[in-house]
């Protein structure tokens, strides 16, 4: 029924009466409801539009994207939506606390991932040129003797928490050599990390990050080796110290939790998921098209990449008011189902890496360290199955990750010779004092260039590989999953 405007007030109950629908209220990101099934807040959100207002921490309002050509219109027009976090106008004038939990993860920092155009390019080429001196090869090599050295350890137990134990370390080994990092600082980071991701006493935990980065960076300026940080210490940009701990602060962040993640993710898929548990020759897929399908629904950074319009702009029928929080839902974007194909294998277009100028620098050594972790672990155990029902597995509260709290398996015990070479100091991520400082031990051929330095001389980190587990009466594949991996 319309309204003619000559035909008096309008009548109760008519259309031209009616008060505007008020805005939706922003949905919670965060608490034991929403680490449990995201995917389910991520379609009611898809309802209100290409985004929606969220609640990342009480107190702590954005507006998240979850539409896939939405998502990449954010990530690729730097001229309408900024890195800067100076922009944060809620935090300026005060409506965010300083103290809020988010504000590690979201505050501006003066390093790559937080800034545009001259000052971003100048910092990134820091990092691209320092990440491209690493060796693949050489790298693949410590991933394999560093995953050895962890197996060694529980293999004979017939048991073990795959997070804890295997996913959570082997990327602080990696890290602790590439970084040219003391055990005892790597240990400190990684608890600094967890505590950002989590937002449990992110303040704190932000604190302890900045204290440890900067006895590293001293550390590193007055004994460079080859490593990444001495690579950027040395780079023509001429780097300050300020500018080296805040670009270690997205370096070791990205390289450490997100990566454990995507490890843990990837196995749990693989112990779970018929089609990677089945037999080959019944459409069981390779680890690779298991990491993309990880990738795709559950992408261990499932929302970030925060932006701030830099004026008022109507996205597709949404307001977004300049200086808000704009936050790309990676995890809900790969699923729109606007995409309209669940067909995954092979394909590589989503959106975990990001994209646009802000694309991951380094998304093809991430891809390698967890391919590499996943294919040796299922070579040493390939009877390994969950220890509990895939629906029991406990996912951690935070609106940024999407991470496990364990992932208990089980498996025949394997003897590990006990002639074999002492194994490297594992660090044990939950424990972030007490080591004796040490440089870490492994092959420090990251490059085949000069370093800024010579390295220390390369010591044995793994036990021989002992044999595979005994045939049982319900054996998963992995052996010829691996042995087709390999191409053999």
């Amino acid at each position: 029924m319309t309204h003619r405007p000559d035909a008096g007030p309008p009548p109760p109950g008519c259309p031209a009466h009616r008060a505007p629908a008020p805005p939706p209220r922003p949905q919670p990101l965060y608490g034991p409801d929403f680490a449990a099934d995201p995917h389910a807040v991520y379609a009611r959100l898809r309802t209100l539009g290409p985004a929606a207002p969220v609640e990342l921490a009480p107190g702590a309002t954005a507006t998240l994207v979850t539409d896939y050509r939405a998502a990449l219109e954010v990530l690729r027009t730097p001229e309408t939506f900024a890195k800067d976090a100076r922009r944060w106008r809620a935090l300026a004038e005060g409506r965010v606390a300083p103290d809020n939990p988010v504000v590690p993860m979201m505050a501006y920092r003066p390093n790559c991932l937080f800034s545009d155009g001259d000052a971003h390019r100048r910092l990134r080429q820091a990092v691209t040129d320092s990440l491209g001196r690493i060796d693949p090869n050489a790298l693949r090599g410590y991933v394999e003797r560093s995953a050895d050295t962890l197996i060694d350890r529980f293999a004979p137990l017939g048991e073990t928490d795959l997070l804890g134990g295997y996913a959570k370390v082997l990327p602080l080994l990696v890290f602790q050599q590439l970084f040219g990092c003391p055990p005892e600082l790597g240990d400190r980071l990684v608890e600094g990390f967890s505590g950002i991701f989590d937002g449990v006493d992110a303040e704190r935990a932000n604190d302890l990050i900045t204290e440890t980065l900067v006895r590293l960076v001293s550390l590193k300026r007055a004994r460079p080796g080859a490593d990444v940080i001495s690579w950027l210490l040395a780079h023509p940009v001429a780097l300050t110290d300020e500018e080296m701990i805040h670009q270690l602060v997205v370096l070791i962040g990205a390289g450490t939790e997100p990566q454990q993640n995507l490890i843990a993710n990837a196995l749990r898929l693989l112990l779970s998921d018929d089609r990677f548990a089945g037999d080959l020759a019944g459409g069981s897929m390779p680890v690779e098209d298991a990491l993309d399908e990880v990738l795709w629904l559950d992408p261990p950074m499932a929302n970030y990449a925060v932006h701030y319009p830099v004026h008022d702009v109507d996205f597709g029928g949404v307001p977004l008011n300049r200086g808000e929080p704009v936050v790309v839902s990676f995890a809900a974007a790969n699923t729109d189902p606007a995409l309209l194909s669940d067909q995954r294998t092979g394909n590589r277009a989503h959106l975990a890496w990001s994209a646009g100028p802000h694309t991951c620098p380094a998304k093809d050594s991430a891809r390698l360290i967890a391919a590499v972790a996943v294919e040796k672990l299922l070579d040493r155990l390939p009877d390994l199955e969950l220890a509990v029902p895939v629906d029991r597995l406990v996912w951690r509260p935070g609106p940024f990750h999407r991470a496990l709290t364990a992932l208990p398996v089980r498996f025949p015990p394997v003897p590990v010779p006990t002639a074999a070479p002492a194994p490297q100091r594992v660090p044990d991520p939950d424990r972030a004092h007490g080591h004796p400082s040490a440089e870490p031990s492994g092959d420090r051929r990251w490059t085949s260039r000069p370093a800024p330095s010579v390295s220390t001389p390369p010591a044995a980190t793994s036990t021989a590989r002992p044999p595979a587990s005994a045939p049982s009466a319900r054996r998963p594949p992995w052996s010829s999953l691996v042995a087709w991996w390999r191409g053999q």
